[in-house]
């Protein structure tokens, strides 16, 4: 919690400072800007109807041609800082049991879009994903918290080279990684990350293979820079800068987390509202993995605004994060989609999103793998109700899946 309390003071303390020049965001909400080079259509606000309605049957359609086993596998990844890592677990440890389907869609927000990647190109790519979510890099994130803070929120265009989230993403975004996802994205398959662009207050989700797809070193750099924007927690780390153009005119666009409007999602905003049928996704498998908890044990809460700012954070997400699950509940009951899902148990000793510290990434990264070796990992969205909402935490993880039985020293 040291760390959490540090970071919101520093934001609190530089609340009033002066920013960094940027030009204009474009001045319509749905429009043709995109970003130079790219077509309009590598991105989709989850409010554009007109768009979607248009795009939704060939965006779906290669899915049921991509899906090696006859059905379409469907895997969301949500937020949740340095929880990544019990999402990077789970997988490797559904590669270890050879318990891992191909997941034709894979969708991420923020720590899940990191992850989104690695999940999407399979266990060839398992050793890269553990490197990235346990080791020095991501235990540098936020190393000296009060001396990058003030580089971070300043830095020109918000990618400076001494952030240690750019450099964390951009080293293991290679070109080869790049290459990889175009070649899948080309058989049907879909990778969909999820920013949050804070000039219009709005979801955009970017299809990651298409952009792949382009090639080049303005592919790497795209795919890159929306992985960064997707994890960037205001205040923790700078926003993105997107350069856009209509044709005539050139705009910025600052994105920012992907969690801070969504924190997990299957679908665009739009289809739930507009309830459209989609038959593309009728009967697929649907798989959520939640990287935090959807529940904890009460924790005395002090006088103190530090604390009350970061619990109030902390219930925010959680309440979000469970608004969502109903909402992809809704959508699998309507296209008749199996719906299973995994979360750190309530009773696992998780203090905050953003300890990085290695050997608390590595034990989480264990835990889940263990679970998933164990064919312990899945729960019906049912059995994950019935466990958050018991009061004796551990006997109902017993029942439903992995207990949680690791203690922090």
């Amino acid at each position: 919690m040291r760390n959490t309390w540090i970071l919101i003071g520093c934001v609190l303390l530089l609340s009033g400072c002066q920013t960094v020049a940027r030009r204009a965001a474009p001045p319509d909400l749905v429009g043709r800007a995109a970003p130079d080079g790219f077509p309009a259509d590598i991105r989709l606000m989850t409010i554009d109807v007109v768009n979607f309605t248009t795009l939704a049957p060939g965006f779906f359609g290669g899915l049921a041609g991509a899906a090696t086993d006859g059905s379409i596998d469907i895997l969301s990844l949500s937020g949740g800082g340095s929880g990544g890592a019990y999402g990077a677990g789970a997988l490797a440890g559904l590669s270890r049991a050879h318990a891992r389907p191909q997941f034709e869609m894979v969708t991420g927000v923020s720590a899940g879009a990191l992850l989104a990647p690695f999940a999407f190109l399979g266990p060839d790519w398992d050793a890269r994903m553990r490197q990235a979510f346990t080791g020095k890099r991501n235990a540098n994130l936020l190393q000296s918290p009060t001396r990058t803070i003030l580089a971070r929120l300043f830095s020109p265009r918000g990618l400076p080279q001494h952030n240690p989230l750019f450099q964390l993403i951009d080293h293991f975004v290679t070109p080869q990684m790049v290459a990889a996802v175009a070649d899948e994205a080309a058989k049907g398959r879909l990778l969909v990350v999820a920013t949050t662009d804070l000039d219009k207050h709005e979801t955009v989700l970017w299809d990651m293979g298409r952009i792949a797809r382009h090639g080049g070193p303005e592919a790497r750099r795209l795919f890159r820079d929306v992985l960064i924007a997707s994890a960037s927690v205001p205040g923790v780390f700078p926003p993105v800068l997107i350069r856009v153009s209509d044709g005539r005119h050139e705009y910025d666009e600052m994105h920012v987390d992907g969690g801070v409007t969504t924190p997990v999602f299957t679908l665009p905003l739009i289809a739930g509202i507009q309830s459209y049928e989609l038959p593309q996704l009728r009967g697929a498998k649907l798989y959520m993995i939640v990287n935090g908890q959807l529940a904890r044990a009460p924790r005395t809460t002090r006088f103190s605004t530090v604390e009350v700012l970061s619990n109030a954070f902390a219930a925010g997400t959680t309440y979000k994060t469970r608004r969502a699950i109903v909402q992809n509940i809704a959508a699998a009951h309507r296209l008749g989609m199996t719906f299973h899902m995994t979360e750190i148990p309530p009773d696992y000793p998780q203090e905050s999103f953003i300890d990085f510290d290695q050997e608390y990434m590595q034990a989480l990264f264990d835990y889940a793998a263990g679970c998933a070796a164990r064919g312990l990992l899945w729960m019906t969205p049912e059995q994950s109700l019935r466990r958050n909402l018991s009061a004796r935490w551990a006997s109902a993880a017993a029942s439903l899946a992995c207990p949680a039985q690791v203690t922090r020293q």
